[in-house]
């Protein structure tokens, strides 16, 4: 066994002031031995906690500076030396920062200022926005700063700020709001586009993928859909791109050449069932703001398409040229609109040219939900200024009746429907408050967020004894708005009124860490902890805030005292789940295992409502797969 080379003590030891830098740390062992293994951190003289050297490493991994080349064991890249030198070169000497032009200092938007930086720096420290030539005032720099972390476009790592892939797509966006010169626009966009490619072409030798239509397909998903998005749950990129090279081999230009999802599976190495999850997920639940439709050829073929990629701007072309021609020829001679005529007209100029024949019968169900979804798009135009603009609204408002009398219905349809039905049972049950909350609910599922808040006053109204969980609802109404702050607001509002109100803290904890505050949330559950020791929601809790920021160690401490406390409570299989995971973060599979399969079990028992105890089932699954690719 080699002898290990371990750095000089100012390196490792903890400082007086601040933290140790963990990322030096590992570099330095990494760039100083041929290769280390994970007790060669753990252990004396190092001693790095297992949740530290578990997320230091998925980070150095994540950003191609480490190989982890077998298990356990760890090299370091070409690429990691470069970050090696870059960091001690840091250590050793002051950093020449790169500032904002005036176009853009001249605004004064201090968030545009801070992408600015956090984009042309490798990292920024808080002082070096407070500095000259900046001079960003404490409370708005707070302000600006939280409100880019909430939205997950800068990240902070051991006091240091950082531009996330998220980060650097806003920052893109930013620029066409300046006149800057085309070049430096197209520069700062190529050298995002050329640190993305780098990965890709990798992917594509790896995995042989010569076809060009492929090839740039997945590029464009690689370059719109953020992995860091789903990085809590999917932490191994590689397996994102592979969902992403799903999507991009099942587009109908690729007919006849589709795959499914069980030969794909068996392909590329990713298990089915995380497939099928983040595939949904992308696609049905829309966790990107990027439309995909999708069409349904059998139980085991699916092909899919972007919205505003050229098929679907052709498609658009054809069928609103139909529509328009329809409706004004209908108006003309005063003729009822045939639905069907329409249909069989786009399809006739669709298939052959758009689409292979194959999808003809597809197609034709599709064009209902497509026409439907085009309909609602121009409804949601409010301001309709030009004489063309509001003539194009009357047009898709036609089709919006012609497809409530001759169709199924679409969500609009489903919404009004929903609404009349709870209206008519408060007309005849005014003072039943489960009818104005099931009347919320329908609401928020088709996201009427203002007439949500309206009726929330109403009850505030009606129903004084129960204002606590009706502001409460309105927070989270807010917190479903991306408007954090209104509904902190709301929580300490309602904490000057009712300041014993332990369970309104509780909330305040999660709106903090909403807001990324990770020091006042965590002070504010411990301080809740040691008010009330035998409340199991409150460890519960103090777990859950401690996993979000990774510190899996101290979470399983808050999770066991949860159990031990509040052992027979409604979301204690919950717990066990999160217990679990926090196991597998710091890679004790056995434990993991044992914790998720018990929550698994208490949930299959327990009497949540069925999305609920599904969505908790699907978690569970995942993990139990991926440990088990690792066993």
């Amino acid at each position: 066994m080699s002898v290990i080379n371990y750095p000089p003590e100012e390196i490792y030891k903890t400082p007086k002031f601040g933290k140790r830098n963990f990322e030096h740390i590992i570099l330095w062992m990494l760039s100083n031995n041929d290769e280390c293994q994970w007790s060669d951190f753990t252990e004396k003289p190092l001693e790095l906690s297992l949740s530290t050297l578990s997320k230091y490493l998925s980070m150095l991994k994540g950003r191609g500076y480490v190989d982890n080349y077998a298990r356990g064991h760890y090299k370091i890249t070409p690429e990691g030396q470069k970050r090696f030198h870059e960091v001690s070169g840091v250590l050793r000497k002051k950093r020449k920062l790169n500032y904002p032009p005036d176009v853009i200092k001249r605004r004064r938007n201090y968030d545009h200022w801070i992408l600015w930086m956090v984009y042309n720096n490798d990292y920024l420290k808080w002082s070096n926005f407070l500095e000259e030539p900046l001079s960003i005032n404490q409370s708005s720099l707070s302000k600006n700063m939280n409100l880019l972390m909430d939205k997950r476009f800068v990240i902070k790592e051991n006091k240091r700020y950082r531009i996330t892939q998220s980060g650097k797509m806003e920052y893109s966006r930013m620029l066409q709001n300046y006149d800057l010169d085309r070049q430096s626009i197209l520069d700062d966009e190529t050298k995002r586009i050329e640190e993305i490619t780098k990965k890709t072409v990798n992917f594509f030798e790896n995995y042989d993928i010569k076809n060009e239509d492929i090839q740039f397909r997945f590029l464009n998903n690689v370059l719109r859909l953020d992995y860091t998005r789903v990085k809590a749950m999917l932490r191994d990129e590689e397996e994102f791109n592979k969902i992403l090279l799903f999507l991009s081999i099942n587009h109908p230009d690729q007919y006849p050449n589709s795959i499914s999802m069980e030969d794909f599976s068996n392909t590329y190495g990713i298990k089915k069932s995380k497939l099928e999850y983040y595939i949904d997920e992308i696609v049905e639940n829309q966790i990107y703001p990027i439309k995909f439709f999708k069409l349904v050829m059998s139980p085991d073929e699916y092909y899919y398409f972007q919205e505003n990629e050229r098929l679907e701007i052709m498609l658009r072309a054809i069928t609103e040229d139909y529509i328009t021609k329809y409706t004004y020829l209908g108006k003309l001679f005063s003729r009822t609109l045939d639905l069907r005529a329409i249909l069989n007209n786009i399809l006739d100029d669709i298939c052959g040219l758009l689409f292979n024949e194959y999808f003809r019968e597809t197609l034709t169900e599709f064009l209902h939900q497509y026409i439907n979804y085009l309909a609602y798009k121009i409804e949601a135009k409010v301001e309709l200024r030009e004489r063309y603009e509001k003539l194009e609204g009357i047009i898709w408002r036609d089709m919006i009746d012609l497809f409530q009398s001759q169709s199924s219905g679409g969500l609009k349809n489903q919404y009004n429907e929903k609404i009349r039905e709870i209206d008519k049972d408060l007309e005849s049950n005014p003072d039943n408050i489960d009818l104005y909350n099931t009347k919320i609910s329908i609401l928020l599922y088709y996201a009427q967020f203002d007439d949500a808040l309206k009726l929330l006053e109403e009850m505030l109204e009606i129903f004084q004894e129960n204002e606590i969980d009706i502001k409460m609802k309105k927070a989270s109404v807010f917190r479903r708005m991306r408007e954090i702050e209104s509904g902190l607001d709301i929580i300490n509002e309602l904490l000057e009124k009712y300041p014993e109100n332990n369970d309104l803290l509780n909330y305040k904890v999660y709106w903090l860490q909403f807001l990324n505050r990770k020091e006042e949330a965590l002070q504010l559950i411990q301080d809740l902890v040691d008010k009330v020791p035998d409340n199991g929601t409150y460890h519960d809790t103090y777990g859950e805030i401690l996993m979000y920021y990774e510190e899996y160690e101290q979470a399983i401490e808050k999770f066991l005292k949860a159990i031990e406390v509040a052992k027979d409570e409604w979301y204690i299989n919950q717990t066990y789940i999160k217990l679990g995971i926090c196991y597998k973060m710091l890679e004790n599979y056995d434990l993991a295992l044992k914790n998720l399969k018990k929550g698994r079990e208490l949930t299959r028992k327990s009497s949540t409502d069925d999305d609920t105890k599904e969505k908790w089932l699907t978690i569970v699954d995942l993990f139990i797969n991926e440990i088990n690719e690792f066993l």
